[in-house]
């Protein structure tokens, strides 16, 4: 018999590689598995974007978290990637799964910070399901839609040869300094770049700039060159940690060179209170890497 890799030898990027072609595909459907988000065609004008993810105890939050925090930050993690299509997050079905034996005051901080959240940006909670666990644990999927003007919403595979890179805020230091609990994902920002029409493709970070910024290239068939120097790193930390800690739920983008001056004057004007850093660009050969970077399944 073949021999049959774990998942841990072959990681995650291989392994969706590997799942890719079992996915199905119908006539409705625009951008399939492999971005931030599925987008598929709508009526009225608009596409209609689908998300889904989810937060574990003990890998995206640590036991005795705040629940409202927790709550909070499972409905924001998918709203960072509706964000990073140019998206505007719509209603939201929220699966929990917890042990019998928990206290059903979490439950409730958990829906409570949700809730919050969802009614600063206009989110329905729509419903879900529950299940218990066997062994103690918490679990919570959101599965999130979102909305966007037909054929505007902006891919990680539409980069270009030259384009320079840019982020949104600063990078590292996410789980010590408890930003990846109270960030604010990026929707807002998302929308302004995408409705420009400036940016060429764009993606959030969620799991550190050495892990999906090779994600970008690859989609794109490029490669790129960051300026260590130029990495704005938050206060305390170091420039590998913006690297590779990953948690920060900022916005990674890509825009020709020639509208730089715009870009830049667009971020002040309309969202000032979030810096915009220029980085590196996108380059024609494909073997590039950054060190670091947060690696499901090790």
């Amino acid at each position: 018999m073949a021999h049959d890799s774990a998942i841990r030898q072959v990681g995650e990027d291989a392994l969706i590689r590997r799942l890719l072609p079992l996915m199905t595909v119908n006539d409705g459907l625009v951008t399939g598995p492999g971005d931030d988000c599925a987008v598929t065609r709508n009526t009225g004008g608009m596409d209609l974007l689908l998300k889904t993810d989810c937060v574990v105890e003990g890998m995206h939050f640590l036991p005795g978290t705040d629940p409202e925090l927790i709550g909070r930050k499972a409905l924001a993690r998918a709203m960072s990637d509706i964000g990073a299509m140019g998206g505007v997050p719509r209603h939201a079905l929220v699966t929990l799964l917890i042990h019998a034996d928990r206290p059903v005051s979490q439950v409730e901080g958990i829906y409570m910070g949700m809730r919050n959240l969802a009614e600063q940006f206009g989110i329905s909670l729509a419903g879900g399901e529950s299940s218990g666990l066997t062994s103690d644990g918490l679990i919570i999927s959101v599965a999130l839609t979102g909305e966007i003007p037909e054929g505007k919403a902006v891919l990680r595979s539409t980069a270009q040869a030259g384009d320079l890179i840019a982020v949104t805020g600063v990078l590292g230091g996410s789980f010590p300094t408890g930003h990846h609990l109270a960030f604010t994902p990026r929707v807002r920002e998302g929308g302004i770049l995408a409705a420009s029409g400036l940016v060429t493709a764009m993606m959030d970070l969620s799991d550190g700039l050495g892990a999906d910024l090779p994600r970008l290239a690859a989609a794109s068939g490029l490669g790129f060159r960051v300026q260590e120097e130029l990495l704005p790193v938050r206060q305390g930390f170091t420039a590998a940690q913006a690297v590779a800690d990953g948690e920060d739920y900022e916005l990674l983008m890509t825009f020709p060179p020639r509208r730089r001056e715009e870009i830049l004057r667009l971020a002040s004007e309309r969202f000032p209170e979030t810096p915009l850093t220029v980085i590196g660009e996108m380059t024609p050969e494909p073997s590039s890497s950054l060190p670091g970077g947060y690696r499901h399944f090790q």
